[in-house]
């Protein structure tokens, strides 16, 4: 895309009302938790019953540390700007993660990783559409939801060298993730939900 036409797209996604935007942005998140859960039942269907037994907690992923609602009555208290302000930092808190996956999967000792590697292509193309989104959304919102939370990976690009502990680093991950698309699709969900003026016992 040349610049000249890139600058006219840009122009063109602000100038499409915040409803529509939200509803593009939710369609992503469902898309982006949708893959997450399919991924997690493809790994499971081949993840030894010993390696569950060694996955670390969920407290252990790598944005735990982020103050999240924890579930859809308490993100109806939320401001709107302060939910933009997670789901945009839970969606930049993945993007080193998802190359990681997208890395360790080519070669992942697992029957089904040729489907598996491109369902996380998928998902890399959604994350990257949907933080483009978001970012054009928050904009129109004001400061507070452009602000951001750094969240650091540091789990390192080596899952490690046999079987057990690569499968076992890669479904850890990629339960961090579908928790995280769960929350990000949610909160995107209420912001819809907000911006129709539905009421929030039909969000």
């Amino acid at each position: 895309v040349g610049e000249g036409r890139l600058v006219y797209l840009v122009a063109m996604c602000r100038a499409v009302p915040v409803n529509d935007l939200l509803d593009r942005a939710s369609q992503r998140s469902d898309k982006m938790h949708s893959l997450s859960t399919l991924l997690t039942q493809e790994m499971d269907s081949h993840f030894p019953p010993y390696g569950r037994m060694q996955m670390p907690r969920p407290a252990d992923c790598h944005t735990s540390a982020l103050q999240t609602p924890n579930d859809k009555e308490q993100a109806l208290q939320v401001s709107e700007s302060d939910l933009m302000s997670l789901a945009r930092s839970l969606l930049q808190a993945w993007v080193d993660p998802l190359a990681v996956l997208s890395t360790s999967a080519i070669t992942l000792p697992h029957p089904s990783k040729s489907s598996i590697s491109s369902k996380i292509q998928e998902l890399q193309e959604h994350s990257k559409s949907l933080g483009d989104g978001l970012d054009i959304l928050s904009g129109k919102m004001g400061p507070s939801a452009q602000a951001i939370s750094f969240l650091p990976y540091t789990g390192g690009t080596d899952l490690g060298q046999d079987r057990v502990t690569i499968l076992n680093k890669f479904n850890f991950l990629l339960s961090c993730l579908r928790r995280d698309s769960h929350k990000i699709d949610s909160f995107l969900k209420v912001l819809r939900c907000r911006a129709a003026k539905l009421q929030p016992e039909l969000c």
